[in-house]
């Protein structure tokens, strides 16, 4: 596929690249805060139940807002059950249901996550001058509405 071309040059190479480097760094410095090896489908998941702490929240919501398949949230959210983040209670109108909540554990690794998440975003926006920044924001999006649409 590569053969003839030189990846720098490929776009979604260099998007990949950059999407690893940004987890790896986000994942070194949780685990610096004293964060229990975490996943990023972890630290999504625990965002989405901090972000929807006012409503239920059940399996199928996390299957359809991350696009997985039902088995793998079932694993993902019996270890996370497992590590403390998370607990599935049953409903009182139907015991084959189980809202999920976030644990306070759960609850200290989003905030570690969200200024981790921050430190980094700083950090970027840093490398850039204004238009710089803008000119890679109206790109990115672009792209993304122009994949989205294909």
């Amino acid at each position: 596929m590569y053969c003839n071309s030189k990846r720098s040059e490929s776009i979604g190479h260099e998007i990949k690249a950059v999407n690893h480097i940004l987890q790896r760094k986000l994942l070194a410095a949780a685990s610096d805060a004293g964060v229990d090896k975490i996943t990023i489908m972890h630290g999504w998941i625990i965002g989405y139940l901090c972000n929807h702490a006012n409503s239920d929240v059940f399996q199928k919501d996390l299957e359809a807002e991350f696009a997985i398949s039902r088995s793998t949230v079932t694993n993902i959210l019996k270890l996370m059950e497992k590590k403390g983040y998370i607990e599935r209670i049953s409903v009182e109108s139907d015991a084959r249901l189980k809202k999920i909540i976030v644990t306070e554990k759960g609850i200290g690794i989003n905030n570690i996550l969200e200024k981790t998440i921050e430190e980094n975003e700083k950090r970027v926006v840093s490398i850039f001058t204004d238009d710089e920044r803008q000119t890679f924001l109206s790109l990115i999006d672009k792209l993304r509405k122009g994949l989205e649409n294909s």
